[in-house]
């Protein structure tokens, strides 16, 4: 059964403070799959929501890249995915809109896109906050209110 969230519930859960570990620049370990290399980072919030952050990276495509801020849902295995910063590597449509582009984007889950049956995070924007994969994680961990923990003085990758 799909979980769905409000527009005010995503708010809060992006707004929600995520302190990294302490060890994370250690954790972006990009481990080979078949046609990507990819990893993950698990995160609580200051609420006690659960996150996993989620980086992608083609392995022959460098602006073939996917950031994602999933929300863990309580009691399940399931993902909700907050927020995703893509790289330039395929056209995007916003149905609803009906607006089609080329470029760099942000999708977002919204109320809206849930509501037709889509999946939360299908609504997109362009973005020019980044151009390559490590300027996406920046983005990411900027826009989804990550904090850096107090042991660590590393800045962003």
């Amino acid at each position: 059964m799909a979980v769905t969230f409000t527009d005010q519930e995503i708010i809060a859960l992006m707004g929600e403070r995520k302190t990294l570990p302490t060890n994370w620049p250690a954790q972006v370990n990009l481990r080979q799959k078949l046609g990507h290399k990819e990893c993950f980072i698990d995160i609580s919030g200051e609420s006690g929501s659960d996150f996993r952050l989620i980086l992608r990276q083609n392995r022959f495509i460098s602006v073939d890249f996917s950031i994602i801020l999933a929300h863990l849902i309580p009691q399940s295995n399931q993902l909700f995915r907050l927020r995703r910063c893509n790289g330039k590597s395929h056209p995007h449509t916003n149905h609803i809109e009906g607006a089609s582009f080329y470029d760099f984007h942000i999708h977002m889950a919204t109320e809206r896109y849930q509501s037709i049956g889509s999946r939360e995070d299908t609504y997109a924007e362009v973005t020019a906050e980044y151009s390559d994969f490590s300027g996406a994680l920046n983005c990411m961990l900027r826009d989804g209110n990550f904090v850096f923990p107090p042991s660590s003085q590393m800045g962003l990758l």
